[in-house]
Order: C-alpha cells, then structure tokens, then sequence
C-alpha cells in the first residue's frame, strides 16, 4: 500500500518536512482540533487525501499526552474507511496515560515514538516534556 502523511495541526507540522525529504512526493493531509483542558476537543477542520482508505497512514503530531486528541484524529481516519490496523502513529515524546489510552481504544495501531516520560501534570502537559512543543517549533508564545 502507498503511504500518505496527516499532521495533527499545528504541531505535527513540524514533522511533515521531515516526512518530505525521505519520501519524496508523499501527500498529506491535515486534521486541526481545538483543545481545551483534558477533555474538551473540538474537530475544526479536516482536509484529507481523496483515496485516504487505501492508503497506510502516518499520524504526525510530536507529542502524545492524554491521547484524547490523538484518539480524536484516529476516529476520524477510521470513519474515512481507513482500517485501524493501517494507521502508524508517529511522535517524540509520550505519557504513559496517552499511549494507554490510544492502544485501550485502537488495539490494532502502531504507535513509534522515541521516549515515554514520567506522566502528566495538573495541566495535562507532558512532564518533564519539553514545555508546548507548537510554541517552541514556530517560535510564538500563547500566554
């Protein structure tokens, strides 16, 4: 199967040059969801390859932390007809609540990441992490 790309805006696309420069032409999609505290996702907006269900996928997005955002983007691709088993969740840093969570809810998908940190704090960012990954990549600072 052809591989495709989907960052989970706006941190995960930091990922998709890298994603570039090792497979040339890849296409790849884009899933944004509002967050706000633990559970409060919103899905704002999705753009997708037409033939997304016959594709493996890679889910960008460099940190997991509850997985509540994560879970969110896999529910969508799966809703898309892309089969779980398909669907290869790529990040750096991870809580254990997050992966967890993600395998609890989707047995069947992959998950790479290069470290599991020690957990999350009171407000649900990943410790000791590496602070909002998002303002550190695109040098903005939302507080």
């Amino acid at each position: 199967k052809r591989l495709c790309g989907v960052s989970i805006v706006r941190s995960g696309e930091s990922m998709e040059n890298a994603l570039r420069a090792c497979c040339k032409g890849i296409k790849i999609g884009k899933i944004l969801i509002h967050r706000e505290g633990d559970n409060g996702q919103q899905l704002i907006y999705e753009k997708l390859p037409q033939d997304i269900a016959n594709r493996n996928v890679l889910l960008l997005d460099p940190i997991l932390g509850t997985g509540n955002s994560a879970a969110q983007a896999i529910s969508l691709l799966i809703e898309k007809g892309v089969p779980e088993s398909n669907i290869i969740f790529l990040n750096l840093i991870s809580a254990p609540q997050g992966v967890h969570m993600v395998c609890k809810r989707f047995p069947r998908i992959k998950i790479v990441t290069s470290e599991i940190e020690i957990g999350l704090n009171k407000d649900f960012r990943v410790i000791p992490g590496m602070g909002e990954f998002g303002d550190r990549y695109f040098g903005t600072d939302d507080e």
